[in-house]
């Protein structure tokens, strides 16, 4: 089946406890809504409903699933709540919190806590790329604390992008939308959209999944790091394994960043997953000024040269 536009629930629609205010988000795989709950509080709450095995109607809550889609969609279903199991026993300042998840019709819902702030790429996007180093580092210093915690519990996120990166309005990041259900299903032999974004994911997303691990979620964090200098997403993997026309962090913004977080960048961008950083703990080391072995170091003589030469150049030019 072709993915279709499915229908979100109507505003004061009704889900055990929670009713439905207005729709936060959508895509091919699930809806988010605000609600509140008995208690008028607010909540995030995600459906799964992938528009490729499922239609639903504005004339009926439940999807209606075609026969040869039906073991695929079941499957994704429990893959789903297994995924809100296993975000529910996680309690990090820094990684969404799912506070409820239950069946109801014939799908699967995630309650979260619902945060207040925006997406690091419209933060992005609002700042036009001109973003601070050192609010780079702190952000992502705080949002790899979230992400050691998911590891530690033996999970991966593996949809690390500026989308799934919120940055609430006190300043703190936080992770959120999980693609474990989905990467789940592709790995299984069942057909899915992939639930990956281009030059966000890894080499072994794409090809070599039993690769998979801590070092691709730490390629997506590379990926959105480089996102906050370029405004956009790096060349996708799969370009870069066929000829990597990319151009390096150490040589794009060489003299505007220091040569350590260009080079902490490039590191988790390497397209073999045994030259990034091996776990959370090695690239924070790196991005808070501690070398760990692996790292990269100074850049080469004539990268040095380079960059004290575009240095001076831009010195000159700001004041003239």
């Amino acid at each position: 089946m072709s993915s279709q536009a499915n229908q979100p629930l109507p505003e004061g629609f009704r889900l055990e406890n929670y009713r439905v205010l207005r729709l936060l988000a959508s895509g091919g795989f699930s809806f988010v809504y605000l609600a509140h709950d008995e208690n008028e509080v607010p909540v995030a709450i995600k459906e799964y409903l992938p528009a490729t095995l499922a239609l639903r109607t504005d004339t009926n809550p439940s999807p209606a699933v075609p026969e040869e889609n039906l073991a695929t969609f079941r499957y994704g279903l429990k893959c789903f709540f297994e995924e809100g199991r296993a975000l529910a026993t996680l309690q990090h300042p820094n990684v969404v919190r799912v506070i409820n998840f239950f069946r109801a019709n014939d799908t699967v819902y995630l309650v979260m806590r619902y945060e207040r702030g925006r997406t690091l790429q419209e933060h992005i996007h609002k700042r036009s790329g001109a973003l601070k180093e050192e609010w780079l580092r702190s952000t992502f210093a705080q949002l790899l604390n979230g992400l050691r915690e998911v590891h530690s519990n033996k999970l991966l996120h593996l949809d690390i992008k500026p989308g799934n990166i919120y940055v609430r309005n006190d300043g703190t990041p936080v992770l959120i939308d999980f693609g474990a259900a989905r990467q789940t299903l592709a790995s299984d032999g069942l057909r899915l959209p992939p639930m990956y974004t281009p030059g966000f994911a890894s080499p072994e997303h794409h090809r070599g999944r039993e690769r998979l691990g801590p070092w691709s979620d730490i390629y997506s964090i590379g990926a959105s790091m480089y996102a906050c200098l370029a405004g956009a997403a790096p060349l996708p993997a799969p370009q870069r394994l066929e000829k990597d026309k990319m151009t390096s962090a150490r040589r794009a913004w060489a003299g505007k960043y220091s040569a350590a977080l260009l080079d902490t960048i490039d590191w988790c961008l390497r397209l073999d997953h045994m030259e990034r950083p091996q776990s959370v703990f090695a690239l924070q080391k790196a991005l808070l000024g501690e070398k760990e072995p692996g790292y990269r170091g100074e850049a080469p003589l004539l990268d040095q040269l380079k960059d004290a030469i575009l240095r001076k150049v831009r010195g000159a030019a700001e004041k003239s």
